[in-house]
């Protein structure tokens, strides 16, 4: 996995979308005039996975059009029914 690299101001720009990624695991290098000046990265143990995608900025909605019902009836299905 290679370091991200983003400048102060887009830093400041996208703060919470950077902290998401570094959360996620990948760290994220804070440049200053082209230079590195800080690193940021998960504060958390590695076990905790939120995904390859996060703050990727491509959020899908999990269902593109109503279901029509469909959804529920499968639902229901897999519950017995309850």
């Amino acid at each position: 996995m290679t370091m991200k690299e983003v400048s102060i101001q887009v830093l400041k720009a996208g703060l919470s979308t950077l902290v998401a990624e570094a959360e996620s695991g990948r760290p994220i290098v804070i440049t200053r005039h082209g230079e590195p000046a800080a690193q940021l990265g998960p504060a958390r143990a590695a076990h905790v996975h939120r995904g390859d995608r996060v703050g990727d900025g491509l959020g899908r909605p999990a269902i593109r059009r109503g279901s029509k019902g469909r959804h529920l009836r499968v639902l229901l299905e897999d519950r017995g029914s309850r």
